[in-house]
């Protein structure tokens, strides 16, 4: 039999919590907006009113939400995009999945370089600091 040691322990302990700093679900309470497959959806400061500034790598890192991914009902509006495709928009935002999200729930762009933002189910950016995200990659997705 295998004894463990403190040290084990604390190790195990940290590791977790690291995990749960770098992966924040979005709760229920939380009301985040999600696309259909419940995938946390962002908005970028970089963009201007009905138009996209995330393309090329940014749009691989930040891949545009389609109007038909998001649940009916929602107050959403379609732009053309420069490469002629069609993205979803809200109150003239243009709206994003974070690639590094990889189940639903997880909003781990929020907040990424302070210029991309977790919406609440009002449209309006979830606080900063309330989820703040942990999430580094080593890559600079502020475009």
């Amino acid at each position: 039999m295998q004894s463990i040691k403190p040290s084990d322990i604390y190790m195990t302990a940290a590791l977790a919590g690291l995990l749960t700093v770098c992966s924040l679900p979005a709760s229920a309470e939380s009301k985040v907006m999600t696309n259909s497959a419940g995938m946390t959806v962002y908005t970028f400061d970089k963009d201007s009113a009905g138009k996209s500034a995330c393309y090329g790598d940014c749009a691989t890192a930040w891949p545009p939400v389609s109007a038909e991914s998001m649940p009916a009902g929602t107050n959403i509006s379609i732009i053309a995009r420069d490469d002629g495709t069609r993205q979803a928009t809200l109150q003239g935002k243009p709206l994003y999945l974070f690639a590094s999200d990889k189940k639903p729930g997880d909003m781990t762009g929020d907040n990424v370089q302070n210029v991309w933002h977790a919406l609440s189910a009002d449209g309006k950016p979830v606080a900063v600091g309330a989820q703040k995200s942990g999430y580094s990659s080593g890559y600079s997705y502020g475009y």
